[in-house]
């Protein structure tokens, strides 16, 4: 319901109630002002735009903070998201005042600092879950962060490192207890929270399958946190007889016992090993197997790539390519890996699989081959028939 009248002193007063039956009214020079202002309110209502002028008043921390201890996240997605917004700036700015022109400039400043346009781009999708949520509760009529341009990601085949075997076989051999990580990353596809978070009953010796059920994460102040695996994440991946080899030796020589609950990798007060942990392991492997690769180098040989450049999650983009050179499909690789969907797989690995032209120019080659191949035979018969 709304309406306009006019005032004794000349002025025009409009008035409309909200959704929630709450009045508001302005008063106005002219009544086509007061007559436009209805219009764009009544527009709000209708289409389900409509965000109260009192409620923009609060501010983007005054929303967050309630509106945050509310949600069921994940550790590491509560810190991911408390960084954003305390990254931002924005936390005494009223998010009815909140532009555009505030997202980019903090877009800007990161840029600045010489951050990775990944975490760049995380960051703001991280505050973009807040406005959206204040959009949501009818708090501000649309998101300000929507369109902002964010720096341009390198193309995953670019950015991407896949590591050789020769150089797997060097981390593996250099890793000594933490060679079980290593193999479990490169061989199995599992992630480092989901290799900190196994357990010796996880590893079906009989069936030759690990079972994912559970990863840690940092939970702070050093302290490990175990929960369920991400999304879609909880699965058996079907493991060869070699790396079941290797569990064996391992449980027998590091983590002996009864228990199926015991931890398949332990701190030194036998805690289950955290993130921050494997990955110091991680880069005293690596420094160790450089160490050993330069030392092996010929006088005056190219050095080639450090292999200290080589991060752990590499080794699961080992574990993909060597699937996706196999022949398996998407679906197949999306599962193994534990992806939410395949099109996460696609997304990563697209540029792994064979194209159209390689797949033409692979079937043409063996026409050519067994051409030719049928041609000599031909010729040898014949000299073999002339002799």
């Amino acid at each position: 319901m709304s309406s306009i009248r006019k005032r004794p002193n000349g002025a025009w007063r409009a008035r409309y109630r909200d959704p929630d039956g709450r009045e508001h009214a302005r008063h106005f020079a002219r009544k086509v002002d007061a007559q436009t202002w209805l219009d764009e309110a009544t527009a709000a209502i209708v289409t389900g735009q409509y965000a109260s002028p009192a409620a923009g008043r609060v501010t983007l921390g005054e929303f967050y903070r309630p509106w945050a201890a509310r949600q069921v996240w994940a550790p590491g997605t509560a810190k991911a998201v408390d960084l954003a917004v305390r990254d931002s700036g924005l936390d005494g700015v009223a998010l009815g005042t909140l532009r555009r022109s505030h997202i980019e400039a903090w877009v800007k400043r990161m840029d600045g600092r010489g951050l990775a346009a990944s975490t760049i781009r995380t960051r703001v999708t991280n505050l973009r879950v807040v406005l959206r949520a204040a959009v949501r509760d009818r708090v501000i009529p649309s998101d300000p962060a929507d369109g902002v341009t964010l720096p341009r990601r390198r193309r995953r085949d670019a950015a991407m490192t896949i590591p050789t075997p020769a150089e797997v076989g060097a981390m593996l051999a250099a890793a000594g207890p933490f060679a079980v990580a290593v193999a479990l990353a490169a061989f199995a596809g599992l992630r480092v929270g989901e290799i900190c978070g196994l357990q010796v009953g996880d590893v079906a010796f009989l069936t030759r399958a690990i079972r994912v059920r559970r990863q840690v994460q940092r939970a702070g102040g050093g302290e490990a946190s175990v929960r369920a695996p991400k999304a879609a994440s909880e699965r058996d991946v079907h493991a060869p007889d070699e790396l079941m080899a290797l569990l064996g030796r391992h449980v027998g020589e590091h983590r002996p016992g009864s228990d199926p609950a015991r931890w398949l990798l332990v701190t030194d007060d036998g805690r289950p090993l955290t993130q921050d942990t494997a990955r110091h392991l991680w880069d005293a492997t690596r420094a160790a197997a450089e160490e050993a690769r330069v030392a092996a180098l010929r006088p005056g040989a190219d050095s080639g790539m450090p292999l200290s450049g080589h991060r752990f999650h590499d080794l699961r983009h080992y574990y993909a390519s060597g699937l996706i050179a196999s022949g398996c499909d998407v679906v197949t690789v999306q599962r193994a890996l534990g992806h939410a969907s395949p099109t996460i797989t696609l997304s990563t690995y697209a540029h792994l699989w064979p194209s159209a032209e390689d797949r033409t120019r692979t079937a043409a080659a063996g026409l050519m081959t067994a051409a030719l191949a049928a041609g000599e035979a031909r010729a040898d018969s014949l000299r073999t028939g002339e002799a």
